[in-house]
């Protein structure tokens, strides 16, 4: 029987040779929000790159590959921002309107 069949019911993840001491859980967000801007950036540049080559090829020109990377690299960021990747997250479980100031200005309204 497979590991993943055997720990279905289980709600936390298996950990395999962490360090002592070293809390494991959802340690890993931060690498996994990285690597989605990574890609959707990356992924955006090649896209439109090729959008932009194959428009070249066909119109005889030489810059709208140029403008297809840079429009994929500028459409990756904002999809990763639109999906909060790129935001600063707050790990205390707040959110971050406590934190600021009221919206009448009143600094003692709670």
């Amino acid at each position: 029987m497979s590991d993943r069949k055997r720990n279905r019911g289980t709600s936390k993840p298996r950990v395999t040779g962490s360090a002592p001491g070293v809390s494991t859980e959802n340690n890993d967000g931060g690498y996994n929000a990285g690597m989605a801007v990574f890609s959707y950036i990356i992924g955006g540049i090649i896209v439109w790159s090729l959008i932009g080559w194959g428009l070249d090829n066909l119109w005889g020109t030489r810059w709208i590959v140029l403008a297809g990377a840079l429009l994929g690299a500028v459409g990756g960021f904002y999809l990763s921002h639109m999906h909060g990747l790129t935001s600063l997250r707050n790990t205390a479980g707040k959110s971050g309107a406590d934190s600021g100031p009221s919206a009448d200005g009143n600094t003692n309204a709670k």
